[in-house]
């Protein structure tokens, strides 16, 4: 494998992050526009759905992360030898 093991989980890392980022926004409604008297703010969403929007980017950032991992043993884009 070109890369260590510990560039492969920080790139893992990094996959991960820009998933969430991406997946955080879908199956977003928009709540009534009632003035809130909860205390929560007017754009919060009423059911955000956190676990299954964490378990999403954990299985999709690892197909991600499998596509990089791919190319890179590969070779079809090189790595610059560093020393």
């Amino acid at each position: 494998m070109p890369v260590g093991w510990f560039t492969a989980v920080a790139i893992y890392i990094v996959c991960w992050w820009v998933v969430l980022f991406a997946v955080l926004p879908l199956g977003m409604e928009q709540k009534d526009l009632e003035r809130p008297t909860d205390g929560s703010q007017w754009g919060a969403p009423a059911d955000p759905k956190l676990k299954q929007k964490f378990l999403t980017t954990t299985w999709v950032s690892g197909i991600v992360w499998a596509g990089i991992m791919v190319i890179l043993a590969t070779g079809l884009i090189p790595l610059p030898e560093i020393g």
